[in-house]
């Protein structure tokens, strides 16, 4: 039986990242994501509600993350769901859904105060892959829509 496991995650960070490094030199940084969702409740009331999701990032992009972000900074994360399992101090069974980040994109402006630089004047691009995690040089931002062209 075939199976999928992608997500697709918009919203704001609930912390600043902290990344740290591997014995092996590699990025890490978990973060925190609120995604909020609307909707109406059998009275015709819009409520709001919050999922608070754990993301864990790698390599460069865990860098980019720790560099340009902070609490509250809008973004989208696109990734995969992962199973945490492990014992508690008092031998109790757990675990916890995450959500390991393939891709980022920084959302927001530079002078919003949001972090990211999404719609900034200039945006980088990850190289194709190949075994390489080298990061293309900077694309003018010809190709990319000013925020209020976004259709959705």
């Amino acid at each position: 039986m075939a199976s999928y496991n992608r997500v697709i995650l918009l919203g704001n960070l609930t912390r600043d990242p902290e990344v740290r490094y591997t014995p092996q030199g590699t990025a890490v940084c978990d973060v925190g994501l609120a995604v909020n969702e609307r909707r109406k409740n059998a009275a015709g009331e819009w409520i709001d509600e919050v999922v608070y999701v754990d993301v864990t990032l790698w390599g460069r992009t865990a860098e980019v993350a720790g560099e340009y972000l902070t609490k509250g900074s809008p973004i989208l994360i696109e990734g995969r769901l992962r199973l945490d399992t492990w014992e508690s101090q008092d031998g109790q069974k757990r675990s916890r859904l995450r959500v390991v980040g393939d891709r980022m994109q920084m959302l927001g402006g530079r002078g919003s105060g949001e972090g990211g630089g999404g719609g900034g004047s200039r945006q980088r691009r990850a190289a194709p892959s190949g075994g390489s995690n080298a990061v293309a040089d900077d694309v003018p931002s010809a190709d990319i829509p000013p925020d209020d062209d976004v259709p959705f």
